[in-house]
């Protein structure tokens, strides 16, 4: 491309393409490092914007904002300051699937993100559409606006999110904008396929928002926030969020209202065939789940504020991409919304994203390097696996910028490894959809221990401060020392533990044991002990948390851990980059073909990759080794 002498130049280190959940955490990551960093977006008040649903977290997504947290990312911190509710999911279950789940005021979480980006060090945000990328040799040079300012780059991270060439699909009606009427960008698809890259094309929606004032909550059931709130970052004083909370109400649509639908199937795009992507498997529209689930006679409908200052409520549960009409008399068959009256009306959105198997763990694209990507852009859905991504896109950047090895986390050490090992090796045919059920090892990645997990490579990469770090260390200690005194302190038999036990409704003692053994008892925990545990120390509420998983859970936890060292030697099995699928003998033919296109690093990543058999894996390991004899 020749240079117009005439047109603007920047130069930068990193560019970050959009400034949604992904790109904000990835521009502030490189910023943070040291970069000189600037993050792009077609409207500067759509930064961190929430186009869906106005909360942060939930099953599995919980764990993934500790784990943002714990590395550095601000995703946490941020929803602390802008909750209006919170709550812990799934309490009843043991401790491997707890959630941490709050309702945002949505404008505000996006104001107080915009105000972080504005004030952080090395960063700049720039109003602009990207159209082109600069790629020479394989290797990214720089961006290109749509203004044609050219801004040189050693690295960038493409986190689009729905606006590559996207179009919002109510019923007949089509509209080429990304989420909430905001610009779409329909050019920068043009120029990724033409440097190679292979894209798809998904979709996703969202239900419609309704006047508080035309709701009857009487007709439905509060849904009330935890009475003690815990953060969801580790650096946020518990006691500094107790607040008054907003409530949440729920609702079911009924045999009325699936009967609307079902009469009007051939109105919405998604069965008429106007829509060409793929939709979220686990986030269906309310016409998917009246099709699918046909025996089903409700659903559930959650009302849910949209923040303090307004009056639009989310209708949880109910996206449509039916025309408005059908919209409305649907909604009005759901007690409570009988005279409702709608805001936004529900949409669906059709965007352009990424073939994920194109990258490396990384998640920098195997043949153009220098350019990494993040969040939905990849494939996936939610905020939260956005954010996550992003952290890990913007962190790498930096250190390719920087020419030092990247941070990659695998499938035993965090759900983020879970997340982008997915994303890398499985043919993902729709949205993908973080879920504790993905975490083969999720006893041992809880949303409580992931500062003890990953503090340390927050700290090693130089986003998290040497006082972070240090208070993890000593809440280890700590943790250590009292499951080692637990496991030391003998009890007998005596009258005063007896009647202890009694009064509890736990069996009798015949011989001295442990308070450990005694914590392992369901009926018992570590406060009821306290009564016969004399001399325990003074600590605080996360360490007797702690404490008290790792004696109940031992057995389980230690054979998990078996399972890691297990899963990490496979992780250690490298595979030749120049590796010769087609020399590899008694490979079967499907395996051949996904191990080319998918081109796996390790041994582990290979036995993962839809296709691939435990009996290619043992081909593929018997010619490695021959490989190693030979050379």
């Amino acid at each position: 491309m020749l240079e117009n002498p005439n047109l603007c130049k920047e130069y930068v280190d990193v560019c970050v393409i959009g400034a949604g959940h992904a790109g904000c955490e990835a521009a502030l990551a490189s910023a943070r490092l040291g970069l000189q960093t600037v993050i792009f977006t077609v409207s500067i008040d759509s930064i961190a914007l929430m186009p869906c649903n106005p909360n942060i977290g939930g099953s599995s997504k919980g764990h993934l904002v500790r784990e943002i947290d714990a590395l550095g990312g601000e995703m946490g911190k941020n929803i602390d300051k802008t909750f209006i509710q919170s709550k812990m999911l799934n309490v009843s279950k043991g401790p491997a699937v707890h959630s941490l789940r709050a309702q945002a005021d949505k404008s505000e979480y996006s104001r107080s993100m915009r105000r972080v980006l504005e004030n952080q060090d090395h960063l700049t945000i720039k109003q602009a559409e990207i159209i082109e990328l600069l790629i020479e040799n394989g290797e990214i040079k720089g961006v290109v606006t749509y203004t044609g300012t050219t801004y040189y780059c050693k690295a960038c991270v493409i986190a689009t999110g729905t606006y590559l060439k996207a179009r919002c699909l109510c019923g007949e009606t089509i509209t080429y904008t990304g989420p909430s009427g905001l610009q779409a960008a329909n050019s920068l698809s043009k120029s990724l396929i033409d440097n190679g890259v292979k894209l798809r094309r998904f979709k996703t929606g969202t239900p419609a928002r309704m006047d508080r004032r035309s709701i009857d909550f009487s007709k439905m059931e509060e849904q009330f926030g935890d009475e003690r709130i815990e953060p969801f970052s580790f650096s946020t004083d518990p006691d500094s969020i107790q607040k008054e909370q907003i409530s949440c109400y729920l609702t079911y649509t009924n045999e009325e209202t699936h009967k609307i639908i079902r009469e009007n199937l051939s109105r919405s795009p998604i069965y008429a065939g106007i829509i060409e992507g793929v939709g979220p498997r686990y986030c269906p529209s309310i016409e998917d789940k009246v099709v699918k689930f046909a025996d089903k006679e409700r659903h559930q409908v959650f009302i849910e504020p949209e923040g303090l200052y307004t009056n639009e409520m989310y209708v949880g549960g109910m996206s449509s991409s039916l025309p408005e009409d059908v919209q409305l008399k649907m909604y009005r068959t759901v007690p409570g919304l009988e005279n409702c009256k709608i805001v936004r009306n529900a949409y669906a959105i059709e965007y352009d994203c990424l073939e994920p198997n194109q990258l490396l763990p990384s998640l920098e694209l195997k043949e153009l390097s220098g350019v990494f990507c993040a969040g939905q852009f990849n494939g996936s859905s939610g905020y939260e696996e956005a954010a996550a991504q992003g952290l890990i896109a913007g962190i790498n950047a930096a250190r390719k910028v920087l020419n030092k090895e990247p941070l990659v986390l695998d499938r035993s050490e965090a759900y983020i490894g879970v997340l982008i090992d997915d994303l890398v090796t499985k043919d993902n045919r729709e949205p993908y959809r973080m879920m504790t059920s993905r975490a083969e090892y999720r006893l041992l990645l809880r949303q409580d221990n992931a500062d003890l997990r990953l503090r340390k490579f927050g700290y090693e990469v130089g986003l998290v401060s040497k006082e972070e770090y240090d208070k993890v260390l000593l809440k280890e200690k700590l943790i250590d020392e009292e499951v080692k005194r637990l496991k030391e302190v003998i009890v007998g038999a005596s009258k005063n533990i007896q009647d202890f036990l009694t009064r509890h409704e736990s069996s009798l003692l015949r011989t001295g044991t442990s308070l450990a053994d005694l914590l392992c008892r369901p009926e018992l925990d570590y406060e009821k002990l306290a009564e016969i545990d004399v001399n325990r120390p003074s600590l605080s509420s996360d360490i007797i948390n702690q404490v008290s998983i790792q004696v109940k859970y031992e057995g389980y936890i230690e054979r998990q851990k078996i399972q890691v060292e297990q899963f990490k030697k496979m992780e250690r099995k490298l595979i030749p980059a120049d590796i010769d699928y087609d020399d590899v003998k008694s490979l079967r033919l499907e395996a051949r073909q996904k191990l080319k296109a998918f081109k796996p690093l390790s041994i582990g990543q290979a036995s993962r990759i839809s296709g691939v058999t435990p009996a290619d894996v043992s081909v593929l390991l018997v010619y490695i080794e021959q490989l190693h004899h030979r050379n």
